[in-house]
């Protein structure tokens, strides 16, 4: 029999997003709700406990209700909210972690999808810290470039359907700068740094697309590294795997005439992962999709293992 699949928030951005990556899917069952009855406990209530496996692509509390309606044991859960991301009950959907994180996801009736910031942050700096490289003490700074469309419907809005604001939302726009960003606290948690990072999350005039950079001092290393050193790390450590690619130290041949185009990730659950720099200073730079790796990418990835089948079904 096919594994039941629903999806509860089917009509926001990342829950669109899955039904796209399930649509050609022949070896599940997707349950759909009434659009006039997505807000009705009892409809919703209903199709969590007949799915086998259930996404919430909703707000921090109704991802809380969500789960409060499971009365099975049965009953498996991706949420994409921030709601169960530090909480230690829960599995954190980053099968690349580390070696133990996919039999972990496998094995989980509970796991929380990743932030999109998040993925490109921890992708790039938890090698570095497991290797002893950067310090847990270390003042980590970072800043994430990202598409409009890691908003929601209401950015996607005011950016698509605001011709008399437009002028102002031409240019970049850093945002969250009382350090308060919802991404933070797993973005700490999950690297195992001591203080959490000083984050200047930036949003763009583009729909999609993300680019995250920590910038590293050699000096204040625990072991000094250079950014070519830095980078063999990285591409050890991800040697195996199909979503992260790390390139070459010497990286020009991947830039645009110099400059670097945050997009290339678009519509795909790969994540591609820089080091620039010299012998003194150096800057880790991921590249993602936001609403792929850094969302609806990675939630059917971690569907995918929580299943048995390939990890990659439904994915580039």
């Amino acid at each position: 029999m096919k594994p039941k699949i629903f999806v509860d928030g089917q009509e926001g951005t990342t829950g669109l997003k899955i039904h796209e990556r399930l649509a050609g899917r022949t070896d599940v069952d997707v349950l759909r709700i009434d659009p006039g009855k997505r807000k009705d406990v009892e409809a919703r209530r209903a199709l969590i406990n007949e799915a086998d496996l259930v996404f919430l692509c909703l707000p921090e509390a109704a991802s809380r209700e969500a789960v409060s309606l499971v009365t099975n044991p049965r009953t498996r859960i991706i949420d994409a909210s921030t709601a169960f991301r530090t909480d230690s009950d829960w599995t954190y959907g980053i099968p690349e972690l580390n070696k133990k994180q996919r039999q972990f996801i496998a094995a989980s009736h509970r796991v929380s999808n990743p932030g999109c910031h998040a993925t490109g942050f921890i992708l790039a700096l938890y090698p570095l810290i497991q290797e002893g490289i950067v310090p847990k003490d270390y003042p980590v700074t970072c800043q994430s470039i990202t598409g409009y469309s890691g908003g929601g419907r209401k950015l996607i809005a005011e950016y698509e359907s605001n011709p008399s604001g437009r002028d102002k939302l031409e240019f970049p726009r850093h945002y969250a700068l009382n350090f308060s960003h919802k991404h933070l606290p797993e973005m700490q948690k999950v690297t195992g740094l001591l203080y959490p990072p000083i984050f200047n999350p930036v949003v763009a005039d583009v729909y999609s697309g993300m680019a995250v950079t920590v910038p590293l001092e050699s000096r204040l290393l625990s072991k000094k590294s250079s950014a070519k050193k830095v980078q063999e790390v990285l591409a050890s450590y991800y040697a195996a795997e199909r979503f992260v690619r790390v390139l070459p130290y010497e990286a020009d041949a991947y830039l645009d005439d110099g400059y670097f185009n945050m997009a290339e990730c678009n519509n795909t659950n790969r994540i591609d992962l820089f080091v620039f720099g010299n012998d003194d200073q150096m800057v880790l730079l991921s590249r993602l999709d936001n609403l792929g790796k850094g969302a609806s990418g990675a939630a059917v990835q971690n569907m995918n293992i929580m299943l048995g089948v390939d990890e990659g079904l439904g994915l580039e």
